[in-house]
C-alpha cells in the first residue's frame, strides 16, 4: 500500500477498547534499521504532533532493531543517545538486532557471522570500515577491528535496553510474547524473535500487544495486537503509533495526506 494511502486509512483517531491512565501520551516507534534520515524525519512529525495536542506526560517507546541493514546504524543510535537526554522522555526496547550485535563485540565469532547474515555488514561500515577493508579481514581481525570501532557509551547504550514495557491495557514488546506464558516467565527469545505463534494466535493476551519484528505492508491492527513494523530500511516508511487516553492514530514517514 503507498504510503499516501496508508496515511488516510491510519491518521485519524480511533476508540479502542484498551487506554492509558489520564493525562498519559505515548508514541511507540517501529524497527529503523539504520535508516537515520527516517528517523529524523519521524522525529519531528512526533514533535509537531504532540505540540498541536496540547500538554501531556509524554513518553518515546522504541521497539527496538535500531541497527543493520540500513546505511547509517551509527548515526541512528547517535541520534537516540542525544534523544534520551532531551527533554522528552524515552525508553528502549532491545532487539534481536541489538542482541546479537552485542554478542559480537563481546567476543562471540558466531554471532558476528550471523549478524552479517541479517544485515551487520551495513552497521559494521558505519562504523568507519571501508568496502576494501571490511572484505580483506578475516572473522577474528573484523571483529577485533569492530570492539575498537564502536565506542563503549554506544555499548552501554544498547545493553541498557529493557525486555518489555507494561503500560495501562498495553504491552510493549519488539517481537511478541509466548501465548498462554505469564509475562515474567517470558524468554528473552521470545520477546525478540517469536513470530508465527504469536502473530496466529488469536485469543486475548491479557494486554493489547504493541510490537516491531515482523514486517508488514501496513500497521498490522489486530484485535489482540498491533504491528508496527513497515519495513523501513527498505520501504521508506517508519511507523510510528501514537496513543492518549482510548485514542490511538499512526505517524509515517513519507508523503503526507493532503
Amino acid at each position: 500500500m503507498p504510503v499516501r494511502k496508508l496515511f488516510r486509512y491510519f491518521s485519524a483517531p480511533s476508540p479502542l477498547p484498551a487506554s492509558l491512565p489520564q493525562g498519559r501520551r505515548f508514541y511507540a516507534v517501529g524497527d529503523i534499521h539504520g535508516r537515520r534520515d527516517l528517523l529524523d524525519e519521524l522525529l519531528a512529525r512526533i514533535e509537531d504532533d504532540a505540540a498541536a495536542r496540547g500538554p501531556a506526560d509524554t513518553l518515546v517507546i522504541f521497539l527496538g532493531d535500531l541497527i543493520d541493514r540500513g546505511p547509517d546504524s551509527r548515526g541512528v543510535v547517535e541520534r537516540l543517545m542525544a534523544f534520551r537526554d532531551g527533554p522528552v522522555p524515552s525508553r528502549f526496547l532491545m532487539g534481536n538486532h541489538e542482541e546479537v550485535f552485542l554478542k559480537a563485540l563481546k567476543g562471540d565469532l558466531r554471532a558476528l557471522r550471523f549478524l552479517i547474515r541479517i544485515g551487520g555488514r551495513e552497521t559494521i561500515l558505519s562504523y568507519g570500515f571501508s568496502e576494501e577493508e571490511y572484505r580483506a579481514l578475516d572473522f577474528e581481525a573484523l571483529l577485533a577491528r569492530l570492539h575498537r570501532a564502536v565506542p563503549q557509551d554506544h555499548v552501554d547504550f544498547l545493553a541498557g535496553f529493557e525486555r518489555w514495557i507494561e503500560a495501562g491495557d498495553y504491552l510493549f514488546v519488539h517481537a511478541g510474547i509466548r501465548p498462554g506464558v505469564a509475562l515474567e516467565e517470558q524468554t528473552d527469545a521470545d520477546l525478540r524473535w517469536i513470530r508465527d505463534d504469536f502473530l496466529q494466535h488469536r485469543e486475548d493476551f491479557g494486554r493489547i500487544v504493541v510490537h516491531g519484528h515482523s514486517i508488514a505492508d501496513e500497521v498490522d491492527l489486530r484485535p489482540n495486537r498491533i504491528g508496527i513494523d513497515t519495513g523501513a530500511y527498505a520501504s521508506g516508511r517508519l511507523t510510528a503509533i501514537g496513543l492518549e487516553g482510548s485514542e490511538r492514530w499512526f505517524l509515517s514517514t513519507g508523503p503526507m495526506s493532503a
